[in-house]
């Protein structure tokens, strides 16, 4: 089968006994890089000698049928440096070539640095989204391209090019949104900073090293009022729409009764 297993973005004694396990026994690993999965192995004590093969952006596509088919008659480990495989990592290509051939895919889960900085930033965490590494070009306009996203949003981040890419969150999405940068997560000098998107401009232009998580606070849901809502549903209506069924359309959308919105459009007539 095909394994995809998380390894540690930190602290080694996140290494899970599972992992440790396959790491033991499994004969083929594609990792991210070998050098990465040699030291980890070497630092939790493991004397398995297995055959490497390199995995990342570069050679994914063309490897993953191939990975596919040895993982259909032995165990085939998947690593990325930190975290678990196929998440802003290589893996997405190999587990999808998986599926279709109609091989085995398992995961073995550990760290993750995305649900570690939303746990810890104190932000809603009953929605979100995971929108990878920030775009290092246009980000006023990405940013403003989210800025009515009601989810929490988690982004990675280089440290060189944090200052500026909040600068321009703050432009996209005003600088009271509040923002929480979690860096060097499960390390020693692990650090939280929270704090409005300006405030945090402003802390990172000073500088900051490690590797950083962003977390962003969702726009608020709009307010619809009931004249806004009449509205809507008049304009259904006169594109065709029955006055009831606008009417509950309209509702559902935007919380307000169904009665009113019918009564208020009617009397509009």
């Amino acid at each position: 089968m095909l394994i995809i297993a998380a390894t540690p973005i930190g602290n080694l004694g996140d290494a899970s006994g599972r992992l440790i396990e396959a790491l033991s026994t499994v004969e083929i690993i594609a990792a991210e890089d070998t050098r990465v999965t040699i030291h980890l192995m070497r630092a939790l004590g493991i004397e398995n000698r297995p055959r490497l093969i390199p995995l990342h952006e570069h050679n994914e596509v063309a490897k993953a049928a191939e990975i596919a088919e040895l993982a259909r008659e032995t165990d085939v480990l998947v690593l990325s440096d930190a975290g678990m495989p196929a998440i802003s990592d290589p893996g997405f290509s190999i587990v999808a070539a998986a599926a279709l051939a109609g091989v085995t895919v398992t995961a073995l889960p550990g760290p993750s640095a995305v649900l570690t900085a939303l746990a810890l930033s104190g932000l809603p965490t009953d929605r979100f989204c995971f929108e990878g590494f920030l775009p290092r070009k246009g980000r006023v306009a990405y940013f403003r391209a989210l800025a009515a996203e009601q989810r929490t949003m988690v982004f990675f981040e280089s440290p060189n090019r944090l200052a500026d890419s909040l600068r321009d969150l703050a432009t996209a999405m005003g600088d009271d949104r509040r923002v929480v940068v979690c860096r060097e997560l499960t390390k020693l000098y692990e650090e939280v900073k929270r704090g409005t998107a300006a405030e945090l401009a402003a802390w990172a232009a000073t500088g900051v090293r490690g590797e950083i998580c962003v977390v962003v606070e969702g726009a608020p849901p709009p307010v619809f009022d009931l004249a806004s809502g009449i509205e809507q549903v008049v304009r259904l209506v006169e594109s065709g729409s029955r006055l009831k069924e606008a009417s509950a359309e309209v509702a559902e959308a935007t919380g307000l009764g169904r009665r009113e919105l019918y009564e208020g459009a009617l009397r509009t007539r």
